[in-house]
C-alpha cells in the first residue's frame, strides 16, 4: 500500500492525461530500486478495479475512462489463430446484429480471446488488412472491460532457464511466461512437454509476454487422459458431484419399487423399445405401438420420468440446474445427473421397469394425426436397438443377416442390449413388423413437415470411436438415414404436442425457440452461394432456402457451404415465450424428450406433471372422465381417450384447491437464459473434443508403416495447394502444391484447377482423389495430406 495514495493522487489530479506505467513512475520521481514495488502495487490496483487501462496500456481511474461516442463500441473480442481478431457487438432488441469490427494484430492491445473490450472505430483501415475485409469496419482495442478467463490450459516448455506455456487454444495467441514449476510445490512437478493449468496474472505491459503461475499438472500432452482433463478445465466441467448430491443419490433405490407404480398407466405388456446410437450412454426415450379396435394406431412416446426422482430445490436439482445439460465428449460423458440415475434408474434399458411420462399420438388408418393425450406411465423396454439394427429391420428381409449384426462394444455404451441372434424367430419377426409400421407413419409425418416448409438442416457428422485405452481408434461418417428419421419424427411430434398444451393452458414453461434470420445475413449468404455456382433468389422466401439446401446436397463444396448457411441463421435458444421455430417451421415447440441430459426438458416435465395433477383432480371431482392414473392392466387404452375434463366437471371444481405451478414466468425466463449459456459451453467442449481426437487419429495413422489411403474431394484450389475434404470422415485438410507428384503445377481456369506444366495432369475443383496423411500439427490443429500414388 506504500504507493497507492501517490498513484491515486497523480491520476486524479486536474489536467492528468493517461500515461503508461513507465511514464507514471517517472512523473512520481521513483528511483529504480522501488520500481518493482511500484509495479506490483499498480497491478493490484488494476485487478481491484481502482485503476483501468485505456488506449492499450495507459493508466487512469474508472471515472476518466473513454466514454462511449459514435466511434467507441463495446463487444466480445474473438481472436484468429494468425493473431488478427474481430469484435462481436450485441444487437439491440428487435434489430439485426451489427457488423463485426475487424482488429489488426497490432491493435489488440492487452486483450485475450473472449474478453469484453472497448474499441475505437478507425476512420481508415490499417495497413495490414485481412483479404476480403477491406470494406468492413476496423478498430483498435482501447480498454479491457472484463477478462473472459483467469486460467489457461497449455503445454509447458523450457528455454534455457525460463519456462513458458503454449496455450492449447490457437486463438490464445500469446505464450505465457511462468516461474519454475518446481517452486509451485505441486504433488507432481511438471516438466517440459506436460499439459498444465496456468493461473493468469494481470497483464499490463504489452512489451512483455503475459505471466502466470502453474497451478496443476494434468499429464503428458497428447495422452488421452491429459487431453480430457484439459477439456474439463477449459470448459469448467466436472465428472464428479458434490458430497451433498452423492448423499442424496445413495438413498435412491436401484430398481423401481412397486409403490412407485401407483396411479400410472401400465404399459409393461405393450410392445415398447428404444432406438439409439451404438455408443449411447443413457436412454431417454422409448416408443410403444398399439392397434386400437377402430383401426387406429396409437404411438406412445415414453420419456424417462426424471422428475419422479429429482425434486425441485434438492442438492441434486441445484447441481443439475447448474450444469444445465450433459456434455458428450469423445469416448465419455460429463453427465447432468449422477450415474446411478443417468445410466441406471432413469435410463430406459432393456427388460427393466422404468417410470416415464408419455405423449400419446393417435393416427387413423391413413396415418393422419387425430388425437394427442398425456399420462404418467410405467414401461419395460423389450429391446435396445441401435440405429444400424433398426435400419436393417426396415430394409433387410433376410432375417439371418439381421441376426448377424454385432452388438456395440461394451466399453462404448451404457447398455448393449441382447444380441439379435438371441431372439426367437417370432420375437424378431414381430419386432421387424413394429419397426416398419412405425416408419410407415413417421415417413408420412416427415413428408408433411417438409411440405409445410420445415428445413432439412441435418448434416452428416463424423463420429470418433476410441479403443479401451481411450485412443482414437476409428472415424465414421454418420448419415441421418431412415432409422434416425423414424425416431426424430415422433420426438418432434411429441415436443410440438407438449408445447401446444403448455401454451394453450397458459402454463409458465420453457420453449425451444429459433428466431427468423436477419435479411442482411441472408443477402450475404446468397452472394456467397452465387460465387460457388448456386443460383437462388430471395432467401427470405422459405421455398428459396429449401431450394438452396437441396442444391447443396450434391455440390462439391456442399459440406462447407452448408456450414456457411447454418452460420447465417440465428442460434436456437431456450425462452419462456413460445416464439416459434424457424428451422422446423413450427409455431409451437419445446424440448420434452431428453430430461436425463437436458435440464430444460426436466422443467417441462414438472410443468406437465402439474397439468396432469390438476386434470386428474378435476376428473375425480366431476366423476365424468376415466381416471388418468391407474394400475389396471387394461386401463392403458381406455385412460387416454380423454385428456381434459368436461365442462360439467369443471363447473364442479369452482371451490377446488388449485395445483401449485412449479415455475413463475420470471423463473422460467431466468432459466431459459442460463440453460442457453450452458448449452453453448457444452457444444464448444464437444467440438473441442472431436478436434483433439480427430488429430490424434490421423497422427496415429501417420505412425503406421503401411499408410492408409482415404478418398477425398477437392473443395478449393489455390496457387499454394488444394483444400480437400475426406468423403468418409468429413475431415478437412490441405495438400501443398510442392508435394503434388512428378511435376510443377500452376493454377488455371480462374483458379478452379491446378495443371502440371509437363504432363498436364489436372487437379480440379470437385475432383475425387486418393490421399495419405502427410503431416499433423497438433498445436495448430492442421492436417496436411499427400496425393496417394
Amino acid at each position: 500500500m506504500k504507493f497507492r495514495d501517490q498513484i491515486l493522487a497523480a491520476v486524479s489530479a486536474p489536467g492528468y492525461r493517461p500515461v503508461n506505467e513507465l511514464t507514471l513512475g517517472r512523473n512520481l520521481n521513483l528511483n529504480k530500486k522501488v520500481r518493482r514495488q511500484f509495479s506490483h502495487e499498480l497491478r493490484m490496483m488494476l485487478s481491484r478495479g481502482e485503476l483501468v487501462l485505456v488506449k492499450g496500456d495507459c493508466i487512469t481511474v474508472p471515472e476518466r475512462r473513454n466514454t462511449p461516442d459514435a466511434t467507441s463500441v463495446v463487444g466480445k473480442l474473438q481472436f484468429r489463430a494468425g493473431g488478427s481478431a474481430y469484435v462481436l457487438l450485441p444487437a439491440e432488441p428487435g434489430k439485426p446484429f451489427p457488423p463485426s469490427i475487424q482488429i489488426a494484430p497490432d491493435d489488440t492491445s492487452l486483450a485475450f480471446h473472449g474478453d469484453t473490450v472497448r474499441v475505437r472505430i478507425s476512420s481508415r483501415p490499417p495497413k495490414r488488412v485481412r483479404k476480403g475485409r477491406e470494406d468492413e469496419p476496423h478498430g483498435k482495442v482501447t480498454e479491457i472491460i472484463e477478462r473472459a478467463r483467469t486460467e489457461v490450459v497449455g503445454t509447458l516448455s523450457r528455454v534455457r532457464s525460463k519456462f513458458y506455456v503454449t496455450p492449447d487454444d490457437p486463438r490464445f495467441v500469446h505464450e505465457i511466461a511462468v516461474g519454475d514449476p518446481a517452486e509451485a510445490k505441486l504433488p507432481q512437478i511438471p516438466g517440459p512437454g506436460d499439459k498444465v493449468v496456468v493461473r493468469l496474472h494481470e497483464w499490463s505491459n504489452p512489451d512483455k509476454p503475459p505471466q502466470g503461475k502453474v497451478v496443476e499438472r494434468l499429464g503428458k500432452t497428447y495422452e488421452p487422459r491429459a487431453e480430457l482433463l484439459g477439456v474439463y478445465r477449459k470448459f469448467n466441467l466436472s465428472p464428479h458431484f458434490p458430497a451433498a448430491v452423492e448423499k442424496e443419490v445413495r438413498d435412491v433405490p436401484s430398481t423401481v419399487p412397486e409403490s412407485a407404480l401407483a396411479g400410472r398407466l401400465d404399459y409393461r405388456k405393450i410392445p415398447t423399445f428404444t432406438i439409439d446410437p451404438d455408443d449411447a450412454k443413457d436412454f431417454d426415450d422409448a416408443l410403444s405401438i398399439e392397434e386400437l379396435k377402430n383401426g387406429q394406431i396409437r404411438i406412445g412416446v415414453h420419456i424417462a420420468d426424471v422428475s419422479a426422482y429429482v425434486k425441485k430445490g434438492t442438492a441434486l436439482d441445484v447441481e443439475a440446474q447448474k450444469r444445465g445439460n450433459s456434455t458428450y465428449l469423445v469416448g465419455t460423458v460429463v453427465p447432468m445427473l449422477p450415474e446411478k440415475l443417468s445410466n441406471g434408474l432413469c435410463s430406459l434399458v432393456e427388460a427393466e421397469d422404468r417410470l416415464t411420462k408419455a405423449a400419446f399420438l393417435t393416427f387413423d388408418a391413413k396415418g393422419k394425426l387425430v388425437g394427442k393425450d398425456f399420462a404418467n406411465t410405467v414401461i419395460r423396454s423389450r429391446k435396445r436397438l441401435t440405429y444400424k439394427q433398426a435400419y436393417a429391420l426396415l430394409f433387410e428381409d433376410d432375417l439371418q443377416k439381421i441376426r448377424d449384426l454385432p452388438l456395440p462394444p461394451k466399453h462404448q455404451t451404457g447398455s448393449t442390449g441382447r444380441a439379435l441372434s438371441s431372439l426367437k424367430q417370432k420375437e424378431l419377426v414381430e419386432l421387424q413388423g413394429w419397426v416398419r409400421q412405425l416408419w410407415s407413419i413417421a415417413s408420412r409425418l416427415r413428408s408433411e413437415r417438409m411440405r409445410k416448409g420445415s428445413l432439412d438442416l441435418d448434416m452428416p457428422e463424423t463420429k470418433v470411436f476410441v479403443d479401451e485405452q481411450g485412443y482414437a481408434d476409428r472415424l465414421e461418417k454418420i448419415e441421418h438415414d431412415e432409422s434416425h428419421q423414424l425416431i426424430e419424427e415422433f420426438m418432434l411430434a411429441a415436443n410440438e404436442a407438449v408445447a401446444h398444451l403448455t401454451k394453450s393452458q397458459k402454463l409458465p414453461s420453457l420453449y425451444r425457440v429459433h428466431d427468423d434470420p436477419d435479411d442482411e445475413k441472408l443477402a450475404e449468404l446468397r452472394q456467397q452461394l452465387a460465387i460457388a455456382g448456386v443460383q437462388v433468389s430471395d432467401l427470405t422466401l422459405r421455398p428459396e432456402m429449401m431450394k438452396a439446401l437441396e442444391a447443396l446436397k450434391t455440390h462439391p463444396q456442399g459440406h462447407l457451404l452448408r456450414i456457411t448457411l447454418l452460420r447465417s441463421l440465428k442460434k436456437a435458444a431456450y425462452r419462456a415465450s413460445p416464439d416459434g421455430h424457424y428451422g422446423l417451421s413450427k409455431s409451437d415447440y419445446t424440448h420434452f424428450t431428453s430430461p436425463i441430459r437436458r435440464y430444460a426438458d426436466l422443467v417441462v416435465h414438472r410443468v406437465l406433471d402439474a397439468y396432469l395433477t390438476r386434470e386428474e383432480s378435476s376428473a375425480k371431482v366431476g366423476d365424468t372422465v376415466p381416471a388418468k392414473r391407474t394400475r389396471s392392466k387394461n386401463a392403458a387404452t381406455e385412460a387416454t381417450q380423454t385428456s381434459a375434463p368436461s365442462k360439467k366437471a369443471k363447473s364442479k371444481n369452482q371451490n377446488q384447491k388449485s395445483v401449485k405451478l412449479p415455475y413463475t414466468a420470471a423463473e422460467a425466463t431466468a432459466l431459459g437464459e442460463h440453460l442457453s449459456l450452458t448449452e453453448t459451453n457444452s457444444q464448444e467442449a464437444e467440438r473441442e473434443s472431436v478436434k483433439i481426437k480427430t488429430l490424434e487419429f490421423f497422427e496415429r495413422e501417420l505412425a503406421k508403416k503401411t499408410k492408409s489411403s482415404f478418398e477425398a474431394v477437392i473443395t478449393d484450389v489455390r496457387s499454394g495447394g488444394l483444400f480437400v475434404e475426406l468423403t468418409e470422415s468429413l475431415t478437412f485438410g490441405f495438400i501443398p502444391t510442392g508435394t503434388l507428384p512428378g511435376d510443377f503445377y500452376y493454377p488455371a481456369d480462374d483458379n478452379t484447377v491446378l495443371v502440371g506444366k509437363r504432363h498436364k495432369r489436372r487437379f480440379a475443383l470437385g475432383g475425387i482423389i486418393q490421399v495419405n496423411v502427410g503431416k499433423v500439427d497438433r498445436a495448430k490443429r492442421m492436417i496436411d495430406f499427400r496425393v496417394a500414388e
